[in-house]
């Protein structure tokens, strides 16, 4: 593509750089300039221009984004038809979306004028959001740049992992002097979380806080178990991970560096997954035990090594009326 002044005579078929404000109407950036424009032009007092002019082996900038954002498209995927060299991509579901990062790196060092932008990997995503985008930055690249950055896309290199029913069992735990108020706000917030994801609460056991009143509660014949305890869990021989061991169930990770959130643990039941919540889950803000269930319902593996690479981003937004908070007091 040759990219830069030329006349008036020489501009018939070349695209328009910059939008031009006549006294018959603005010309539009990207106006592909027929005898009619080049005529208004004239009219105007204007003699040049800056155009870009395709040669030959280029690709238009809408047809390279939307050929490339297809080698993008998966089952809950969805492509939007390129305008202005952008095309997006966009959820078809809610549920998490999985980013090769790998991947859109090296594609993003084919060419500088084509770019892939994307949400985080792990980002959970409702039908309808935009999950990436391609723009292509010039009027057109050439067609082998094009080439090469589907031949590195290669496919699969966003997926997005839907949101599956599935049934919950929440069981809360109450000492003596535990309110009854945050028993039953400790039951909406859960329910209202799990809900978003397109799980059924369809159990809810209230017990004392023994190891031995967890264990008797927990039922393996859900397709997950959520502790929430009156009392935070601080060691894998606490009591609520010590009832999952008693029932038969193996604990595969206790704390996660995601602040707020360092006291979740999980665990397996007999093929039940088993999240032991942190007390930050009775608030409906954003926290740790959000990463681990969103992935869950997703049916996104979730093990000890995942929740270790949590650490990076793991720092979230404080919450306000957070009982302790982050900096000591003077």
């Amino acid at each position: 593509m040759k990219f830069g002044e030329l006349v008036l005579d020489a501009a018939e078929g070349a695209i328009l750089a910059h939008s031009l404000k006549l006294a018959s109407g603005t010309l539009s950036k990207g106006t592909v300039l027929g005898a009619d424009h080049l005529q208004r032009l004239k009219e105007a007092g204007i003699e040049s221009i800056i155009a870009a002019r395709l040669e030959l082996g280029d690709i238009p900038e809408d047809d390279a984004a939307g050929r490339i954002a297809a080698t993008l498209v998966a089952p809950g995927l969805n492509l939007v038809r390129a305008f202005t060299g952008r095309a997006n991509l966009v959820a078809g579901q809610s549920g998490i979306v999985i980013v090769n990062s790998g991947a859109v790196h090296a594609m993003n060092q084919v060419d500088e004028g084509i770019t892939l932008a994307t949400l985080p990997d792990m980002m959970r995503v409702s039908q309808g959001q935009l999950v990436a985008t391609i723009k292509v930055i010039p009027y057109a690249v050439a067609a082998a740049q094009v080439d090469s950055a589907v031949e590195v896309l290669g496919g699969g290199a966003i997926r997005l992992a839907p949101f599956k029913p599935g049934r919950v069992q929440l069981i809360l735990t109450r000492l003596p002097s535990f309110k009854e108020s945050l028993l039953k706000k400790g039951r909406i917030v859960v329910e209202d979380r799990i809900c978003a994801l397109g799980l059924e609460l369809a159990d809810v056991a209230v017990v004392e806080h023994r190891t031995d009143a967890i264990a008797g509660a927990l039922d393996p014949e859900m397709d997950l178990i959520l502790i929430l305890g009156a009392s935070a869990t601080s060691d894998r021989a606490d009591v609520a991970p010590a009832a999952v061991s008693a029932a038969g169930g193996v604990i595969q990770r206790f704390g996660m560096p995601v602040d707020p959130g360092n006291l979740l643990f999980l665990a397996d039941l007999k093929g039940a997954s088993v999240v032991g919540l942190p007390g930050c889950a009775r608030s409906p803000a954003m926290n740790g035990v959000d990463w681990v269930l969103e992935r869950l319902a997703a049916g996104v593996p979730v093990d000890g090594e995942s929740i270790a690479a949590m650490g990076v981003g793991g720092l979230l937004k404080e919450m306000p009326g957070r009982p302790q908070p982050r900096q000591p007091k003077k």
